[in-house]
């Protein structure tokens, strides 16, 4: 089972799990029935594990000519040594399609009794995933099409707990996840793959623009994510003063915006950016926490 979940990126995917639940959490303001929440984590499971397969599947051709001369040191949320099984000749890739096709169809059947829409929202993920591999050498504004598709998870999320939401708010959700992918794990990530992206001639942000460029960038998103957080609390029910905020805040500094800034500012080979990376994936994590406090602590006080 090891290579079939390092197909999946399971471990970093368990970690992206944190930021649909938080979303949900943070629209509902409460705590949803215990059988949604379940369905919720099995469909959401599936899901995650299905694209991240669906990645390499595509991109095996392309991933075999990157990692010809070694696969690099990775990151500390997903560093088996199975990693890109595929690329590696240790798992068949009638194997892999099949893992990828039996949970691909476990979330179409979660989310068709969570919310019938999710079907639209989860096959949209999956062609926009197929999208972004193939532009790998086409062009860097792929790192658009990756923040869609990590923005997915969290807005089906809102469709678990409200069939009809405001589209402003949902508008909101999407754009505080879409600048925490791209600053906090598309861009880290291409940066710590400079070597491997090169060997195929690959378009991303620091090949075509440079470290200081990519730094920059990182930077802005991040900001942006930090500043969107502060507004978050428009869309909940809940009274989420400034202790909210600060904590938020606080949390966005330390694994977002101290790691970027460090990156930005010694312009530093991979391993640096895979840090960045590594503390961007606990950021869903500390958001769902907090958010978990503040729905106890209006539980208890009702």
């Amino acid at each position: 089972m090891k290579r079939f979940f390092a197909l999946s990126r399971t471990t970093h995917g368990v970690l992206d799990l944190a930021m649909p639940g938080f979303v949900a959490l943070l629209w509902l303001g409460a705590f949803p029935p215990f059988w949604t929440i379940a369905l919720s984590l099995f469909t959401a499971f599936a899901a995650y594990t299905a694209i991240y397969a669906l990645n390499d599947l595509v991109g095996l051709a392309v991933d075999k000519e990157k990692f010809a001369g070694g696969i690099n040191a990775g990151y500390s949320v997903e560093a088996s040594d199975m990693r890109y099984p595929l690329a590696q000749n240790v798992l068949p890739y009638k194997s892999g399609a099949l893992w990828f096709a039996g949970w691909f169809f476990a979330a179409l059947v979660g989310a068709y009794f969570l919310n019938p829409f999710i079907i639209v929202i989860l096959v949209a993920a999956a062609i926009l995933e197929v999208i972004y591999v193939l532009l790998l050498k086409v062009t860097y504004l792929r790192t658009f099409v990756s923040g869609l598709v990590k923005s997915s998870g969290p807005i089906a999320a809102i469709y678990v707990v409200d069939p009809g939401p405001d589209l402003a708010k949902v508008l909101l959700i999407l754009a505080w996840v879409f600048v925490w992918e791209i600053g906090g794990q598309n861009i880290p990530a291409d940066w710590n793959d400079t070597a491997e992206d090169q060997r195929v001639h690959a378009k991303t942000i620091p090949l075509q623009f440079g470290t200081r460029v990519a730094g920059a960038l990182v930077l802005l998103t991040l900001a942006l994510t930090v500043t969107f957080s502060l507004l978050l609390p428009r869309v909940s029910p809940l009274t989420l003063g400034w202790p909210y905020r600060l904590a938020s805040a606080l949390a966005g500094a330390l694994l977002l915006l101290k790691p970027g800034y460090d990156l930005y500012r010694q312009q530093s080979e991979g391993r640096m950016a895979a840090r960045l990376f590594d503390r961007a994936s606990y950021y869903p994590i500390a958001q769902l926490a907090i958010i978990t406090t503040f729905v106890l602590v209006s539980l208890f006080s009702a």
